[in-house]
């Protein structure tokens, strides 16, 4: 239920298949809800993928992670927090029953799904619609984006099940990086290397590593050319002094592990256009959101990892 860090490791074979199983009833849950109430599967998932990602514990006894605090569930002033619609209805609380029990069980996952929905239909079932509930219940942009790019990215492909990754420079070329997360950094004063340095010459590719949408794309005085995707666990993966972009690529497009987003350059350090300052490398950072704030952390021993599983295949 709980998505720490360690989501971004590779699981063993048993613990895969026992989180395909659970993608699986939730997939259910997310399907039996959208024919309830007409609003589209890959809209809860996502708000459920979030959350994942977002919440250290989470209220359902089952599979769901979308956690609604006790005081939107049950209402403000309800002094007594009893499961009945009625009751929490007169205190305009949040729960609804979803199973058809009679109860609104904040631990139980159909009641949690419905009662988001019911949520929703309040604002109306456009995509419009769905991003002001958003806004309204979350109060923060970056979260409402977030859910509405992962919902983009679970419609493409149906499903919510999207493990793979990839290396970010494809095989039959010369490269070389070690740990360099942390390191010192004196250009526009003093601050830490806030990623990974793989150095490659003018011109390689550069792929995206996970499924996840283009966020930015553009110059930036120390980055140069670079480009950076949200992936579904709510991870920034920053691509920094490229060469070039990818004929077409766009803010809002979906990619894919493998794709390829760029070359490798050695842009950045000056104006638009400066080049040169350093040899060719990407820069290759990865940031968590928690749903408050976003950090940096070490991107050297996930690209080890996925170095290996591209190496094998």
């Amino acid at each position: 239920m709980i998505c720490f860090l360690s989501c971004l490791l590779f699981s063993s074979p048993i613990l895969a298949n026992e989180e395909e199983n659970a993608d699986e009833k939730r997939l259910d849950l997310y399907k039996k809800t959208e024919a309830i109430t007409q609003i589209p599967w890959y809209y809860f998932a996502a708000i459920d993928q979030y959350e994942s990602n977002t919440q250290e514990e989470t209220a359902s006894d089952g599979v769901i992670s979308i956690t609604i605090p006790e005081n939107k569930w049950y209402g403000l002033a309800n002094p007594s927090k009893q499961n009945k619609p009625f009751w929490i209805a007169m205190f305009d609380g949040f729960g609804q029953d979803g199973n058809g029990d009679g109860l609104a069980e904040r631990t139980n996952d159909e009641d949690i799904l419905h009662s988001f929905a019911h949520y929703i239909e309040k604002h109306g079932k456009t995509k419009q619609d769905i991003k002001i509930a958003l806004w309204s219940y979350y109060q923060r942009e970056l979260t409402v984006q977030t859910i509405m790019n992962i919902a983009k990215i679970f419609k493409e492909y149906g499903t919510i099940t999207l493990n793979e990754t990839d290396f970010p420079i494809p095989k039959g070329y010369n490269y070389s990086y070690k740990n360099t997360w942390g390191d010192a950094r004196g250009f526009g004063g003093r601050r830490i290397h806030e990623g990974t340095d793989i150095f490659a010459n003018y011109g390689v590719p550069v792929k995206a590593t996970t499924y996840g949408v283009v966020e930015l794309k553009g110059w930036n005085r120390y980055g140069g050319w670079r480009i950076g995707i949200r992936d579904i666990y709510s991870r920034y993966h920053y691509f920094a002094h490229l060469n070039g972009y990818q004929d077409g690529l766009e803010i809002g497009d979906i990619v894919e592990p493998g794709d390829v987003i760029g070359s490798v350059g050695a842009t950045g350090y000056g104006p638009p256009g400066t080049s040169g300052k350093f040899p060719p490398h990407l820069h290759y950072g990865i940031y968590q959101d928690n749903g408050s704030t976003e950090w940096s952390f070490d991107p050297y021993p996930h690209l080890r990892k996925w170095e290996k599983k591209a190496r094998s295949n």
